[in-house]
């Protein structure tokens, strides 16, 4: 992903209201809000091409972006954004502020190696989460975080307390306690298929007749 892609330019919206939403909308704008560090809250409007190109790259979500609003750069990663349900639009945008000198707490994607490794042993693998949450600086915001599922045996689960988190990155949910220690990927026995099954039933059926 090229670094333009975390660059946005953006201007600071007057016009508010859910009919101003609707004209941004067909005039190609994403209405946006800005907030957080201790700053009040600024509307603002996004080219949704630029922002559609950069939303297709997985990084977009875990990466502290930069803002260009009028003359100022502002620092912030996605809250939350809101899609139309059928039509390839986005319709509305959250930014959280950061700060480089304060800790952040955002989403990060998880990336799973060596499935293929697992699956040739006939284990199921399920995921029970593809992205945690995690505590860390701006500066140490890893773009995803890899689990190596390699070794996973049939009947055994990673949990959070199994991933080696990068430094300086700590998991929200274990800072709450070992009751949250959540199952990330199990690895399962595969399932007997219905053909199995009656085959199954048909040969046991035939031993009963025999005797």
């Amino acid at each position: 992903m090229t670094m333009d892609l975390f660059t946005l330019d953006a201007e600071v919206r007057t016009d508010m209201g859910k009919g101003a939403s609707r004209r941004l909308r067909h005039a190609n704008k994403v209405p946006a809000i800005v907030y957080g560090a201790g700053k009040e809250p600024v509307s603002i409007t996004l080219a949704h091409n630029k922002v559609f190109r950069a939303q297709e790259e997985e990084a977009f979500y875990s990466h502290v972006l930069t803002l260009n609003v009028g003359k100022e750069a502002v620092e912030v990663v996605i809250k939350d954004m809101q899609r139309h349900p059928f039509k390839p639009q986005i319709m509305h945008m959250d930014f959280l502020r950061v700060d480089a000198k304060k800790e952040l707490h955002t989403n990060v994607p998880l990336h799973f190696i060596n499935e293929d490794v697992v699956a040739k042993t006939g284990a199921v693998i399920a995921h029970s989460a593809n992205e945690i949450e995690v505590a860390c600086l701006p500066a140490n915001l890893p773009e995803f975080i890899e689990v190596d599922v390699k070794d996973l045996e049939v009947g055994q689960t990673i949990h959070l307390s199994d991933i080696a988190l990068p430094k300086g990155v700590t998991s929200v949910e274990l800072a709450k306690g070992e009751d949250h220690d959540q199952a990330v990927v199990t690895a399962s026995a595969p399932k007997v298929s219905s053909d199995d099954d009656d085959a199954a039933e048909e040969a046991s059926s035939e031993e009963t007749t025999e005797e």
